[in-house]
């Protein structure tokens, strides 16, 4: 896999044959960073992160920290690999656990949440909580299934979608409250 643009342009980074993982297509990835923006400075969670290829995409477009959360053993070890040959661990802390456990002991809050989560196996509850984590005037990128409909999510505003094959994704917006 490679790093699509930014400071890491170009670069090659390991990815997992681990079935259970669904790669995002470079295509996919390059549009919702695309309509995201200028991301620099911003506190990013990449939660099912499998290869860590939204982790590394976001550094390399300036964020200035990511959590990338995976419960898979062989794939955190590879996503600590990666930032470790592109010389970004400093800037990418991975937490090794079940997402819903990780939120159920932590209370962090982020500018940019990517979710990019299994597929067969996707977990609503997990996605609500996780939208609760997007601080005010901060944007969620959701991964789906493209046969399914993209869901609301309370207090977020779906702003973009855009379907590629059998994935989709959409940026929802928190709003941010008038005083």
């Amino acid at each position: 896999m490679r790093v699509i643009a930014g400071n890491l342009k170009g670069s090659n980074f390991k990815s997992s044959n681990n079935k259970l993982t669904h790669p995002m297509s470079a295509k996919m990835r390059g549009a919702i960073f695309d309509s995201l923006g200028d991301i620099n400075g911003l506190v990013v969670l990449d939660a099912f992160s499998g290869t860590g290829a939204l982790a590394l995409e976001a550094i390399s477009r300036g964020a200035d920290y990511v959590t990338a959360i995976e419960s898979n053993l062989k794939n955190a070890e590879l996503i600590k690999q990666n930032i470790s040959s592109l010389g970004v661990k400093d800037r990418v802390r991975v937490i090794r656990a079940q997402v819903e456990s990780w939120i159920a002991h932590n209370v962090d809050c982020f500018d940019l949440i990517l979710i990019d989560p299994p597929y067969d196996d996707i977990s609503m509850k997990a996605i609500e909580e996780l939208s609760k984590r997007a601080k005010e005037g901060g944007v969620l990128a959701l991964s789906w299934p493209g046969r399914l409909t993209l869901p609301q999510l309370i207090g977020l505003k779906l702003a973009k979608f855009k379907r590629f094959g059998d994935s989709q994704y959409g940026l929802y917006l928190r709003c941010v409250r008038k005083p």
